[in-house]
């Protein structure tokens, strides 16, 4: 009886002794339990590694024979498609003598979304005849990064190149050192404009805002992200968008060598110092492809995950842990939650998870020797959602197998250093693709379209509906997703009313005789809107 009562206290303090550390756990080391943090009560639901859900279409896509022709068409460059972009800016009106007045924006969001809002920033700038601050880039709330316009890009080549398009000062005069983020922070000024629609037109700017500018001589708007229109501006502003986009926004020196080191270990397995298993496969530089990658914008985090209320296969626990999530930071507030699974998949509505996107490029004539770089913050699932894309594709490599800790340590822990490295690599590599939209797919589907270089664009609606399919087998599969993609590789598309200009560049910022459309790089010098007369921009 006595050796009884003893199992049971032994029992009873081991259940205790459990019990408080897994409350002490996530007290002592926050980092490793932070992620899930908002998403309790299924504690470690996110890293359980799911079962494939493709299991036989990935058995034959892991045994897949790619033919020659498939790789020679899947590898060759983009023929010329006939347009040119607008360099020519000869013919943009000279800057005017004096400005009137300072104009700062306060941009959120990540890095390209930040990236569109400095062109709409100089757009904005041109329209009023205003002197532009280097825009002031917010903290991003997801990834607590603080990196400043200049510790991201090379901020006196971005004033040379736009020199003779407006003024551009660093900072604002001495008289105006109290029009900081933090006065605008801590109360209502009259010299703040937070009223701004989004895709606001040039009039509205004009009406609203240099009011205020000719007034007090500086004006702060904020928030700015998507507060400028995609249409019905004149040609010379659209052109500077693009001016800034393309040639004034260059990364600092120590990103593009960065970049540059990445993308040679990637075209060269040889001369790769991270990583010892690129080097092993040396033998494999004489196949077809040999020298080039391909770059997957892997865009699967825990946000995209839970917002778009789809099941990845982690069963009641995942399910439960993505709702909690979306309820603590949308408050249910998410339209898909609605919708069952297979009417969202069938919609296309659902992310591709790693799984999915590497069945996809297996069937597009990617091979097992393929140099993939992933380009990717942080994957919802870690290391074990990602290991059947490793299993497609052995040679995947990212920043971390690449380069050694001291080569990265100028951007370890720095979301947008860390993403202005992909899209310098990405904007290198032979081909581009991503796994779902999103302002990193859409900043470089425009920027390649403008140089004329393969980019892939899933087919969402073919592949949610393909995916669904249990019965398909892989020949019909593979048919299916080839047929789907063979426009969706960088042709150019012109740009419907609304679309953004930084994605769709075509026609407003290339020219060309296709289609017998002839584009002219400029406007007219003399613009009107409504009643208020402004001189040339």
């Amino acid at each position: 009886m006595k050796q009884l009562l003893h199992g049971h206290q032994s029992h009873s303090q081991r259940t205790a002794f459990a019990g408080l550390l897994v409350i002490l756990l996530p007290i002592f080391f926050p980092r490793v339990f932070g992620p899930l943090g908002r998403a309790s009560p299924s504690l470690f639901s996110e890293w359980i590694a799911p079962k494939p859900r493709h299991l036989p279409l990935l058995k034959a896509a892991l045994n897949r024979h790619i033919l020659s022709r498939q790789q020679s068409e899947l590898w060759s460059p983009l023929p010329h498609q006939g347009w040119r972009p607008c360099t020519d800016h000869s013919t943009l009106p000279s800057l005017p003598k004096k400005s009137d007045g300072y104009i700062q924006v306060f941009l959120d969001g990540g890095l390209n979304q930040q990236r569109m809002g400095i062109c709409d920033a100089v757009a904005v700038a041109k329209i009023l005849n205003a002197t532009l601050v280097i825009p002031h880039l917010e903290v991003n709330p997801v990834w607590q990064d603080s990196s400043s316009f200049v510790d991201i890009f090379d901020v006196d080549h971005f004033i040379d190149v736009l020199r003779e398009e407006i003024s551009i000062v660093k900072e604002p005069p001495s008289e105006y050192s109290w029009s900081t983020r933090e006065y605008y922070a801590t109360g209502i000024r009259a010299t703040r404009i937070k009223t701004a629609p989004v895709h606001a037109s040039a009039h509205w700017y004009l009406e609203n805002v240099l009011p205020v500018l000719q007034s007090y001589g500086i004006v702060a708007i904020a928030p700015f992200s998507h507060r400028l229109a995609f249409d019905k501006l004149p040609t010379n502003i659209q052109r500077l968008r693009c001016k800034v986009n393309f040639e004034a926004l260059a990364f600092v020196p120590h990103i593009k060598s960065l970049g540059d080191t990445l993308v040679n270990r990637l075209r060269d397995p040889s001369a790769a110092s991270g990583t010892e298993f690129l080097k092993e496969r040396r033998g494999d530089a004489e196949k077809e492809g040999s020298g080039k990658f391909v770059v997957l914008h892997l865009r699967f985090d825990k946000d995209m995950a839970a917002h778009s209320a789809c099941d990845f296969g982690g069963g009641k626990a995942e399910k439960l842990a993505l709702a909690k999530y979306r309820q603590v930071l949308w408050q249910g507030r998410v339209l898909n939650s609605q919708f069952s699974d297979e009417e969202l998949r069938s919609q296309g509505r659902c992310p591709l998870t790693p799984e999915e996107i590497g069945l996809l490029l297996a069937a597009l004539g990617f091979s097992n020797n393929t140099r993939l770089y992933l380009a990717s913050h942080k994957v919802y699932g870690g290391e074990a959602r990602i290991s059947t894309l490793k299993q497609l594709f052995p040679m995947m490599e990212d920043k971390k197998s690449l380069a050694s800790a001291e080569e990265l340590a100028e951007v370890e822990g720095k979301a947008s250093l860390l993403a202005a490295v992909d899209y310098h690599v990405s904007l290198q590599s032979d081909i581009f693709i991503s796994a779902s939209p999103g302002n990193m797919h859409n900043a470089l589907v425009g920027h390649r379209a403008y140089l004329n270089l393969k980019t892939i664009r899933p087919n969402m609606v073919l592949l949610g509906p393909l995916f669904l399919n249990k019965s398909m087998e892989w020949p019909e599969f593979q048919l299916a997703v080839v047929n789907g993609h063979k426009s969706r590789q960088g042709q150019i598309r012109l740009r419907k009313e609304k679309q953004s200009i930084y994605t769709y560049p075509v026609p407003d910022l290339l020219s060309g005789l296709k289609m017998k459309i002839v584009l002219e790089c400029y406007s007219s010098d003399t613009l009107m809107y409504g009643a208020i007369k402004r001189p040339p921009f």
